[in-house]
């Protein structure tokens, strides 16, 4: 074929390739080194880049980690302020009530239970015949004692007659002045025996009197421990032998035991408030009546007396309740929650947070215990604050911060947010 019918068909000559093939390259490969140049450094800029973004997060991790570290090991605290006592507190002990007065009622004569008229629960008057006694025992002696009594009244006439017979006759200088002697001393016997007489007689019929068991006062029966054809001995047999117990309810007593420390500051006559978990909300008011004058010995306190008027019968004998009393306190006095505390070998300790939040543990001086809080006579003062709840590690020096929360009153120093 000729060479123009090769390049109509696109077939290249053998001998102009080959006369080729030591050429020089073409243009055209210049713009694909290029784009590879370019590539390659795209691809170190992003290797550069990623690289720096793995450091900067790392750094800021690690920022983070510190700041998380150091976050976790601040103490955070609650603080509030110690507060004045005031002039007034209450003091709440518990106590018994009992009748203004109360007495187990014995039988005074021997013999058997006739009939009873009063059963527990029953109001009484003073002198209601409370139970009636049979005492045939008695009935017999009293009726000796009658006949021996007019036997001493015969020898008493007797006697009397001889001796102004005797008299007569001495006077007629008949019989001697020993023989008078002896009539008129006879005459004196027969009158000291009637008297004997006389006594056995009105013994006697004062226990016959005791026959019939009457109330000494007005009130009500707490008790009866008799019934019909029982045998009585007379007498105090202790408290299971009383026929009766009668209370006088209308006006009650309740007796309570002061500490020591609390001794002086209750005075009698002093108002008191007694309250009774089974009649809510309800308050009754009293009065302290009379106390021991003398600290016990054993148990260091002050036996107190309080009469509590009970007109409307709503307290019983027996219940008990809760007694609050006045104490009067100075006005140096600082009370704080008693959860403000920390005891060590040393001694009681509170822990106030000072300049920085550095803690400083203060020793103080305890006075009276009011139960959910504490009277503090010193080592602080009303500006400090004192730590709620202080871990048990907390030492001189450790620096806390103050949490960002709102005391509340009445809350015994819990924190509320």
């Amino acid at each position: 074929m000729s060479e123009n019918h090769h390049a109509v068909l696109g077939i290249h000559s053998e001998q102009p390739h080959a006369a080729n093939a030591n050429a020089p390259t073409p243009h055209h490969h210049g713009p694909i080194l290029r784009r590879a140049r370019w590539m390659s450094l795209t691809v170190v800029a992003a290797l550069v880049l990623g690289a720096g973004v793995t450091v900067a997060l790392r750094i800021s991790h690690a920022t983070a980690l510190q700041e998380s570290v150091a976050e976790h090991s601040r103490l955070y605290v609650n603080v509030i302020n110690a507060k004045p006592a005031g002039t007034s507190q209450t003091l709440t002990l518990p106590g018994t009530l009992q009748g203004q007065i109360e007495a187990p009622i014995y039988a005074r004569s021997s013999g058997y239970v006739l009939r009873w008229n009063k059963d527990i629960g029953s109001r009484v008057a003073k002198g209601d015949v409370l139970a009636e006694i049979d005492t045939p025992e008695v009935d017999q002696q009293l009726a000796q004692a009658i006949a021996a009594r007019a036997q001493a009244v015969s020898s008493l006439d007797l006697a009397k007659t001889s001796a102004e017979r005797w008299e007569a006759l001495r006077a007629k200088d008949a019989v001697t002045q020993q023989e008078l002697n002896e009539r008129v001393s006879a005459f004196t016997q027969a009158q000291a025996n009637l008297g004997v007489a006389d006594a056995n007689v009105r013994r006697l019929q004062k226990l016959e009197e005791f026959k019939k068991v009457i109330a000494p006062f007005s009130g009500v029966v707490t008790r009866r421990n008799v019934e019909v054809g029982d045998l009585i001995d007379a007498g105090n047999g202790g408290a299971a032998r009383a026929l009766y117990t009668l209370a006088q309810v209308d006006t009650l007593r309740v007796y309570v035991y002061a500490p020591q420390s609390y001794a002086q500051n209750i005075k009698v006559g002093d108002s008191v408030r007694v309250t009774q978990a089974e009649l809510a909300g309800q308050v009754f008011h009293g009065t302290v009546a009379r106390n021991a004058g003398a600290i016990d010995s054993a148990t260091r306190t002050l036996q107190m007396e309080v009469s509590l008027p009970n007109k409307d019968g709503k307290l019983m004998a027996g219940a008990y309740v809760q007694v609050d009393l006045p104490v009067s306190g100075g006005s140096a006095v600082l009370t704080v929650p008693s959860n403000t505390l920390l005891f060590r070998p040393e001694g009681a300790r509170v822990a106030v947070v000072g300049v920085n939040g550095q803690v400083k543990l203060h020793s103080v001086m305890i006075g009276h215990d009011l139960g959910n809080s504490l009277e503090i006579l010193g080592g602080i003062s009303a500006a400090d604050k004192l730590i709620i709840n202080p871990a048990d590690s907390l030492a001189d020096n450790d620096v806390v911060t103050v949490a960002a929360l709102r005391v509340a009153a009445g809350t015994n120093g819990k924190a509320q947010p």
